[in-house]
C-alpha cells in the first residue's frame, strides 16, 4: 500500500490552532483500516480529496469496491486530518446503515468549521448513529505514524517528541468535541484556526 511521508504525517496532522510560517494548506487526509472480526491482517489505505470528492465520499466508494463478505463483520478505523463535513456525515452514516456487517471509527485531528451549528449537527447525527466521533490523542497518532507513514527515510524530527506536541494539542480540541455532544448546547468559538488554513 501506498504510504505518507514523515513530512506529509507532521504538516498534515499538525493540530495547533494556527500553523505557523511557512504557511501551508492543512488538507482533508483519511487513513482507514479495515480488520475482519476473526482477526486476520488488517487491509490499510489512505486517501485525499480529489476534484469535487471529498476523502470521505472516496473511502465509501473504495470500501464497496473491496466486495466484503457480508457474512463478515469488519471494523474500520478512520484518521482523519479534518472532522467530516454535514454532507459527508449524512453519507457515511447512509453507508453504514446499509451495511449491518460493518462497525465504523472515526478519529479527528482537527474539528472542521466546528463553532457552525450545522457542522456541530453532522458530528452529532455520525455519534447518534452508532458512529463514534473522537479527537485523536497520542494512542491513535502513534497508531497512525506506525502504520501508515514510510519509515525508510529518517524523519526531520524526533518522532516521539512530535508526538506528544499532537497529544498535547488535542486536549483542548477533546474538550471542544465533549462540549458539542452535551445535548441542546450550541458551542460558539474562535475561528482562526480554520481562517490560518489556505485550503482543505
Amino acid at each position: 500500500m501506498a504510504l505518507l511521508t514523515a513530512e506529509t504525517f507532521s504538516l498534515q496532522f499538525n493540530n495547533k490552532r494556527c500553523v505557523s510560517k511557512p504557511y501551508y494548506p492543512r488538507k482533508a487526509l483519511l487513513c482507514y483500516q479495515l480488520t475482519r472480526q476473526n482477526g486476520s491482517t488488517p487491509t490499510r489505505g489512505y486517501l485525499k480529496n480529489k476534484k469535487k470528492h471529498h476523502a470521505e465520499i472516496r473511502f465509501i466508494k473504495k470500501i464497496e469496491s473491496m466486495g466484503l463478505d457480508k457474512t463478515q463483520c469488519y471494523q474500520v478505523t478512520c484518521y482523519l486530518t479534518w472532522s467530516p463535513c454535514p454532507s459527508c456525515a449524512g453519507e457515511l452514516v447512509d453507508f453504514i446503515q446499509a451495511h449491518h456487517h460493518l462497525t465504523l471509527r472515526i478519529f479527528a485531528s482537527r474539528l472542521y468549521y466546528h463553532w457552525l451549528g450545522h457542522y456541530q449537527e453532522g458530528l452529532l447525527l455520525l455519534c447518534g448513529s452508532q458512529v463514534p466521533v473522537e479527537v485523536m490523542g497520542l494512542r491513535e497518532f502513534t497508531d497512525c505514524w506506525e502504520n501508515f507513514v514510510d519509515h525508510e527515510e529518517p524523519p526531520s524530527f524526533n518522532p516521539s517528541e512530535k508526538l506528544e506536541e499532537l497529544d498535547k494539542n488535542s486536549r483542548a480540541i477533546k474538550r471542544r468535541l465533549e462540549r458539542i455532544k452535551i445535548p441542546g448546547v450550541h458551542v460558539q468559538g474562535c475561528y482562526i484556526d480554520i481562517l490560518c488554513d489556505a485550503e482543505v
